[in-house]
């Protein structure tokens, strides 16, 4: 079994690019690199960057961000120029002899095996030297975000223009806009830039444009603009440029394996599942540049069936200059991903009569798009049986897949996938599109709402019954409520939360990020939407989580009688589990006293309302889940965080439990939701980590508690 993965995997490894393709990324990695590795690592320099843009040192800030440009992109032509180079001068090589016998003792089977081994320690050995101690630097997810938004570009446009420097700023401010299209404010710098003397059309330069869709955009262009001789000549390098960028694509794919968060404290397997998580994690990642060589800045999706398109634009561009070889070429090639297209096979019957049947037998489809289709249907057969014998999901990028391909049990799951996510995706893009607008919109505080609320307002929905207003709760703008969803739909909140919740989740990673004695547990609705698009999680249960959310919205804004509408800032479904060990003569509170949109200062007894504490936070509501745990008290104070104003303790009756002051047993789930007044906050990427163990395991009705922020 060992030697028959080992032979499937030369083989695969054996289909790698075209040598010409390869040369050419290890020496665009060369020209990337040939100024030196800048030592200093970019994530430090973006760093100093910022700073110097806080003291207005606008020299610092072109000097550093710069180089955290240049040492980030060498930090990748290092990577790549390596893995390019050791490929070619240690590629794999395929072993003729016929497969061992099945026997454990067979020693044919044990010299393959070493053989395999061998040629992967020599690969290994030569990528360390190649790679030395600059590789093993690794940048953040939110520094490698900045970076791919063009963050730099936004400093630099301003350091640019402040020391006279218009056509760096200009095109600097440019390629930021690409990267951010709805970016209003850099819009208006680009608007103000074009009025100015000395300013050419030539200065609004995309310092960041890929060339193989710099070409494809181009060509694209020309052949709307029925220029075929231009158009042909653009996408037959567009064309290049692609497979030059593939090849580099899937290059940087063969990087360290990723344990998910703390996953690795528990991973345990043995060599060869190993190898298998590894594997399929770098196939997967090369599947994807599909999606990445596909996606520009300025649209919202990538380009469907961008590769394959390439043909179609070629096959009519040179029929229309009277080539009909090459147009046949052309048609042949896509037709190999889309073989039953039957505008295609029209096309290709009237070029076929043009040249005649004889010599067009002879025009074949083109062999790198040959070579390209058979290691790609190659991955994805491997892919496709990962995720049917070991349950690791594969949306497959590519509309062209035959299937085939697919285990026939999982065909119509994947065709389910591949409709919802492109739904949610379409949802999730328009939701940021959303909230951009409206973050660039706000320019000034949310009025006070306690002049524009008139509490006592209908609950909207059957079933909701008020338990405690202000009055009994010793306050304004407060509230409680029973019979808010049913125990169905709490059950399956729960068991959402069993799947997704990560530790510390909205903290760092922090596992007990409030008191040592309870650990917490929390997903965000962005994060369970995003399991379930990718498998992961019950989509039904994502969506119900987002749904409940969105009826605790409208029950606030039907109450409490707003004039003005509410929208999310931060909603968390979390868990928070007591730590045995550590009830012991407890005293501590399960999370201390604080509000959410101003900083509170006991002793002066003042509560200022500025960053970083969430000002835009106008209501907060909490919807508990589970009421089968010990103590547990909810409660208000007054600005000295200390005299209680009033306070719950345990779960009400027919409830699912109150916020707790002291955790004694088992968990407490809850919903907690925050909303403000005319502006939609996006949700903070979690941090991932390991799951949340021990759930309540029964759930009633359950309570909804509502406040102003404030309080």
């Amino acid at each position: 079994m060992a030697a028959r993965a080992s032979g499937l995997l030369t083989a695969l490894l054996a289909a790698a690019a075209a040598a010409a393709a390869a040369a050419a990324a290890a020496s665009r990695a060369e020209g990337e690199s040939e100024a030196g590795w800048d030592v200093a690592p970019p994530d430090l320099l973006f760093a100093e960057g910022t700073a110097a843009y806080a003291r207005g040192d606008w020299a610092g800030v072109v000097l550093s961000m710069e180089r955290a440009l240049r040492s980030r992109a060498a930090l990748r032509a290092l990577r790549l120029r390596c893995r390019t180079r050791c490929a070619a001068e240690l590629p794999w090589e395929l072993d003729p002899a016929p497969p061992p016998s099945p026997s454990p003792a067979s020693g044919a089977a044990a010299l393959r095996d070493l053989r395999f081994f061998g040629a992967l320690l020599h690969r290994a050995a030569c990528l360390r030297r190649c790679l030395g101690p600059p590789a093993a630097h690794a940048l953040s997810e939110e520094l490698e975000l900045e970076f791919r938004k063009r963050s730099p570009y936004n400093y630099l446009q301003v350091a640019y223009f402040k020391i006279n420097k218009l056509e760096k700023a200009v095109a600097a401010a440019h390629t930021f806009f690409v990267g951010n299209p709805e970016h209003m404010e850099m819009q208006q710098n680009l608007d103000y830039y074009q009025t100015m003397s000395g300013v050419k059309e030539a200065d609004f330069k995309d310092l960041e444009a890929k060339p193989h869709m710099h070409e494809f955009r181009l060509g694209v262009r020309l052949y709307s603009e029925e220029q075929p001789h231009e158009a042909v000549a653009h996408l037959e390098a567009a064309l290049r440029e692609y497979v030059v960028a593939d090849t580099e694509c899937r290059a940087l794919c063969e990087g360290p394996y990723d344990y998910d968060g703390y996953n690795y404290l528990e991973y345990n397997a043995d060599l060869f599942q190993a190898i298998a998580d590894h594997y399929i994690q770098v196939l997967s990642c090369k599947q994807n540049c599909v999606t990445e060589l596909a996606s520009h800045p300025s649209r919202e999706k990538p380009f469907e069936d961008f590769l394959p398109s390439h043909y179609n634009y070629l096959q009519f561009a040179y029929y229309n200059i009277g080539n009909y070889t090459q147009a046949i070429e052309c048609a042949k090639t896509y037709l190999l991903f889309f073989p039953n297209d039957e505008v295609m096979n029209q096309n290709l019957a009237y070029y076929t009569a043009m040249v005649g049947e004889e010599p067009a037998r002879f025009i074949s489809p083109r062999e790198s798009a040959q070579e390209y289709r058979q290691r790609s249907l190659l991955e994805k057969e491997l892919l496709f049986f990962a995720y049917d014998v070991f349950g690791i999901p594969f949306v497959d990028p590519d509309s062209w897949t035959p299937e085939e391909v697919i285990p026939k049990r999982l065909q119509e799951k994947q065709k389910s996938e591949r409709e919802t996510a492109v739904r949610i995706s379409q949802e999730i893009g328009n939701l940021m599109k959303e909230i951009e607008t409206l973050v660039e919109e706000k320019t000034k505080e949310s009025l006070d709402v306690s002049r524009l609320t008139r509490e006592g307002g209908p609950l909207l929905y059957e079933g909701i019954n008020l338990t405690m207003n202000s009055r009994v709760l010793n306050g304004s703008q407060r509230v409680v409520m029973d019979g808010v969803i049913s125990p169905e739909e709490c059950r399956e909140l729960q068991r959402l939360t069993n799947a997704a919740a990560t530790s510390g989740d909205g903290y760092r990673g922090q596992t007990s990020p409030h008191t040592p004695s309870e650990k917490f547990y929390g997903v965000t609705v962005f994060k369970a939407l995003k399991l379930g698009q990718e498998g992961r999680v019950p989509l039904q249960s994502a969506h119900l989580y987002y749904n409940v959310t969105e009826k605790v919205r409208r029950v606030m804004e039907s109450y409490f009688r707003l004039d003005t509408p509410l929208y999310f800032s931060y909603s968390h479904l979390v868990c928070r589990t007591a730590i045995e060990e550590a009830q012991a003569e407890r005293k501590d509170s399960s999370h201390p006293v604080h509000v959410d949109n101003c900083i509170l200062n006991a002793e002066a007894l003042v509560c200022i309302k500025e960053p970083p504490a969430y000002t835009f936070r106008d209501y907060s509501a909490i919807l508990y889940l589970n009421g089968d745990f010990d103590g547990g008290t909810f409660y208000f104070t007054e600005l000295d965080a200390k005299t209680v104003t009033v306070s719950r303790s345990g779960p009400p009756p027919r409830t699912q439990g109150a916020l707790r002051r002291v955790a004694h047993a088992s968990d407490r789930s809850a919903a907690p939701v925050w909303q403000g007044r005319g502006v939609l906050f996006r949700h903070r990427k979690p941090a991932r980590s390991e799951g949340c163990h021990q759930r309540a395991a029964l759930c009633h009705r359950p309570v909804v508690h509502f406040g102003r922020a404030a309080q």
